[in-house]
């Protein structure tokens, strides 16, 4: 059997759906393939996931002009002090899970209420973390009380409280906004490829202006960003082409958009669609509109692996470290933040859950549920050890 047979062979027993739930079928792979072969696209060849040195994950990034951080909702730090303590170890910025959407901040029309995130505000103050605002203008997450009170005709008096009341809320001591999130949508038909939202409905395509806009003038220090899934893989190139237009638009019309943050919510059974060079060629295209890259929401499902952690483990870091050896070539890029830092804190328990496969634990963060550093938690480091270092002051703070 040839080289690539083999590879191909390989593979396919490693991402094979439920192949080797059975004991005896997992302890026979990893006795025929100790060492995982992980193939995309390109050929990758072997991991050892080395690592030399035990520095956090922030400052190895600090160290290229990166910044490293994760997700966390209030509760999670709140209530876990060891917990808390790994996370400002490891992490440069917080990004608030839920804790700046409205359904969060207006339990009423005319009121708002900041006390979980101010909570967090302080927290990555007091550990000289950097905080991050997600989200302003989002289809999802509204609260209760919005589709009975907002309309065509009060749509942008009410947008514009919001923003200019959460953003100067937290003016001057934010590092970036989501000011926009996930405005695309090409399944939806439109000749603009944008999400027929409730903000479109009530203001047209000119609400992401009216919300980059007023952000802009509530905090002019504030990196403020377009922010949208699908983007990553092969089959995802007719939302890249929308996400470009959308951008090319904004900056037409002098928007005061700054970078695009790119969630990377990574599948182990799609990883054969990730094409390292497509990818970089739409970074350089975003880059080359002046416009800074952040990958703002990276984890890596492993809902459809084989039960055995080794085997899992190492395919989930393999795609870690792929995925950022090729975004991080792009100086544009300035930030990589996880979807969380711990499996025991991780949505995917939720929506990606293993419970018809065999009921374990989804394991798609770098610490475990004990907060000890997994494969994926070397990957990272490894890709930040290697990344080329900024060479600019790019990293905007407090």
């Amino acid at each position: 059997m040839n080289r690539k047979r083999l590879l191909t062979r390989r593979r396919t027993l490693l991402l094979g759906m439920g192949a080797f739930t059975v004991a005896g079928g997992l302890r026979h792979l990893n006795n025929q393939f100790p060492e995982i072969v992980y193939e995309g696209k390109d050929a990758i060849g072997k991991k050892n996931f080395t690592v030399v040195g035990d520095i956090p994950l922030r400052e190895r990034a600090a160290s290229k002009g990166l910044i490293y951080g994760a997700a966390s909702s209030y509760r999670a730090l709140a209530s876990n002090t060891d917990y808390a303590t790994s996370f400002a170890k490891e992490c440069a910025i917080l990004v608030p899970e839920a804790q700046l959407k409205w359904d969060a901040l207006r339990p009423s029309p005319n009121r708002f209420d900041f006390t979980r995130a101010d909570w967090m505000a302080k927290f990555a103050r007091t550990h000289g973390m950097l905080f991050r605002g997600h989200t302003l203008v989002w289809h999802k997450a509204l609260p209760k009380w919005f589709a009975g009170t907002v309309n065509k005709r009060n749509a942008e008096r009410i947008l514009l409280e919001h923003i200019k009341t959460v953003v100067g809320h937290y003016a001057g001591k934010i590092h970036s906004w989501d000011v926009v999130n996930e405005a695309v949508f090409p399944e939806d038909g439109r000749s603009d490829g944008l999400r027929n939202s409730p903000w479109l409905q009530f203001l047209g395509a000119g609400y992401l202006d009216i919300a980059f806009r007023a952000a802009a003038e509530a905090d002019p220090r504030a990196l403020l960003v377009y922010n949208d899934f699908g983007l990553n893989y092969q089959y995802e190139e007719p939302k890249r082409a929308a996400v470009l237009k959308l951008l090319e638009r904004l900056k037409s019309r002098g928007s005061p958009v700054q970078a695009l943050g790119i969630q990377a919510h990574l599948w182990c059974d799609n990883s054969s669609k990730f094409n390292p060079k497509t990818l970089k060629k739409f970074l350089r295209e975003i880059a080359n509109m002046d416009l800074k890259i952040l990958i703002t929401e990276l984890d890596v499902s492993d809902k459809n692996l084989p039960l055995d952690v080794s085997i899992r483990d190492r395919i989930v870091a393999a795609i870690y470290e792929d995925y950022l050896s090729a975004v991080l070539e792009e100086p544009a890029v300035i930030a990589v933040l996880t979807w969380g830092l711990s499996d025991r804190y991780t949505w995917l328990n939720e929506t990606d859950s293993r419970k018809r496969l065999d009921r374990s634990l989804v394991r798609p963060l770098p610490l475990d549920t004990n907060l000890k550093r997994k494969l994926a938690w070397n990957a990272i480091a490894r890709a930040f050890d290697q990344a080329p270092k900024r060479h600019s002051e790019q990293v905007k703070s407090e």
